[in-house]
């Protein structure tokens, strides 16, 4: 899936080229106003680009005619941020909405597959409640059901967590996460908070004033942010380590490092025995090991002190640590 309103491939780009892979989840992050919304309707044409091109696999959108953007929307689902269910229709209605106006008429197709949607939300027991009945948790999951009905190979969410609780954000992250590791479904997610991004996505997009400003793997920019507004969603995100910031710390002796782990050298023990090798002493001031996605991580900040200094952190560069010096 590509949108290209005009052409730039860098991670710092002008306004406005993406291309996102079968399969993938992808994380379009920014402020209220940003054009988030705006970029995720250009997809499946309930906004019509002024210029460029929106391809889905081989089909050019902009180009296509009335009867056929209908169909090629049957193939993209979609999530609302405050659920738009029918308040007049059961659960099982709601699922079934989209499947009799693609014009599906045998009842029992249409039950068969509310069922096997039902369960895969969760929601096997509330087939005949109203939406009123329902929680906020459970409305989006039925949102979901809905959105999954005519079996699409793309699913867009619309800042579909941010009227949630966290607990019930960590639910509705997670099913989404099941359903694209085993439908192969292709997930264009719209947030404003990056934890949820880092939870869920593979790669992500920052958006700031309609123009993408930062975009690449999600580890990547989390880790590394570069433009400031992405910087400032990662502090928003980890609050006690402020991504790049040195004020805490401008009185503690040494070089300020903030170093960086992936995968398995997150549980390798190679600072204490770098330490241990170059008689280097080091103070942590911060740090944190979590997960982005399924990539187990760690980032701590640390003062460093002694006569070999650059000696250890050569050796810790050597065992795949990344380092990022924080000037005074």
């Amino acid at each position: 899936m590509s949108t290209s309103p005009t052409a730039s491939t860098a991670r710092t780009s002008p306004p406005f080229s993406l291309d996102i892979a079968d399969g993938e989840v992808f994380g379009i992050i920014g402020h209220s106003g940003a054009g988030k919304s705006t970029l995720i309707r250009l997809i499946n044409l309930l906004e019509r680009p002024s210029g460029g091109s929106i391809r889905i696999g081989d089909t050019e959108m902009t180009t296509l005619g009335d009867a056929a953007l209908r169909a090629q929307r049957r193939r993209i689902g979609m999530i609302f941020q405050h659920f738009n269910l029918l308040a007049s229709q059961t659960v099982a209605d709601n699922i079934a909405f989209p499947l009799r106006l693609a014009g599906e008429r045998d009842a029992g197709r249409i039950a068969a597959r509310v069922d096997e949607l039902l369960r895969r939300v969760g929601l096997e027991a509330h087939a005949a409640k109203y939406p009123a009945q329902l929680s906020g948790g459970q409305k989006q999951r039925v949102g979901i059901a809905r959105a999954l009905a005519n079996r699409p190979s793309i699913l867009l969410c619309d800042e579909a967590t941010s009227a949630l609780d966290p607990q019930t954000t960590a639910s509705v992250l997670e099913l989404l996460a099941e359903i694209n590791r085993e439908l192969k479904l292709t997930i264009v997610l719209i947030t404003h908070e990056m934890d949820v991004v880092r939870r869920v996505c593979d790669r992500v997009a920052v958006l700031d004033a309609g123009r993408i400003v930062e975009h690449g793997a999600v580890a990547d920019v989390f880790l590394h942010p570069q433009h400031p507004t992405t910087k400032r969603f990662v502090n928003e995100a980890l609050p006690e380590e402020a991504a790049g910031e040195l004020a805490p710390y401008t009185h503690v002796p040494g070089r300020i490092l903030r170093l960086s782990f992936r995968g398995e050298a997150t549980w390798t023990p190679a600072l204490g025995r770098v330490a241990r090798d170059t008689g280097v002493d080091f103070n942590i001031l911060a740090g944190r090991i979590d997960r982005i996605k399924d990539l187990p991580y760690g980032q701590l900040t640390l003062a460093m002190q002694g006569d070999n200094v650059d000696q250890a952190l050569l050796a810790l560069r050597a065992a795949g640590i990344e380092i990022e010096e924080l000037t005074r």
